[in-house]
């Protein structure tokens, strides 16, 4: 039985390129991870703060360069894109963003993103954020972008609201995190917002 409409991205409409660094205009680049990224985000897994809102640990930086390695051949199967988030001018890490679940079919995605510990508080979460749906959006053509946080996290709810990512509801007991069980807020961008 035939379908009565096409998918939103066809195959390929990610990996028939080389996965793009994007500037941000305003001092951060959004760029494929590197191997030598991994001392840094293990370091960023120590802090609790990301412990807390995470539900992997990073025990060792062999382990984060495994990461690192899937991050990257990822991008081919048009499933998850990861982005290292650095300062412009000394690549120094400050976080991630990502698309997260894509389902080219439906042109829809998951936001996420974190942030190390000397870059909370600078925007620096939010201005990836605008960066990467822009090229979600007006270069690739997605018409859907979802993005989920604890509801206890205050800080990522103010991320989602300040990029624009209207708050749809509450999915209860969705996630599980160190601590049990969390309710997520869902947030979402459609193209055209």
């Amino acid at each position: 039985m035939p379908f009565l409409t096409g998918p939103v991205l066809a195959p390929g409409a990610l990996s028939s390129t080389a996965q793009p660094t994007l500037p941000t205009g305003d001092g951060l680049l959004l760029r494929p991870w590197r191997a030598e990224d991994a001392p840094a985000v293990h370091a960023a897994f120590q802090d609790p703060v990301m412990q807390q809102w995470h539900a992997r640990a990073a025990d060792s930086v062999d382990e984060v360069g495994g990461w690192i390695e899937e991050w990257r051949e990822v991008w081919a199967q048009e499933k998850t894109a990861q982005w290292a988030v650095v300062d412009a001018d000394t690549g120094l890490l400050l976080g991630r963003v990502a698309l997260r679940e894509i389902n080219l079919v439906d042109g829809q995605a998951e936001m996420a993103y974190w942030t190390t510990a000397g870059a909370r508080g600078r925007g620096v979460a939010a201005r990836a954020t605008v960066v990467l749906s822009r090229w979600a959006f007006d270069d690739i053509g997605f018409h859907r972008l979802e993005l989920m946080h604890a509801v206890r996290n205050e800080a990522s709810c103010r991320v989602a609201t300040k990029t624009g990512f209207v708050l749809e509801g509450t999915k209860r007991s969705a996630v599980l995190h160190p601590d049990g069980w969390h309710d997520m807020h869902l947030h979402a961008r459609v193209r055209g917002d």
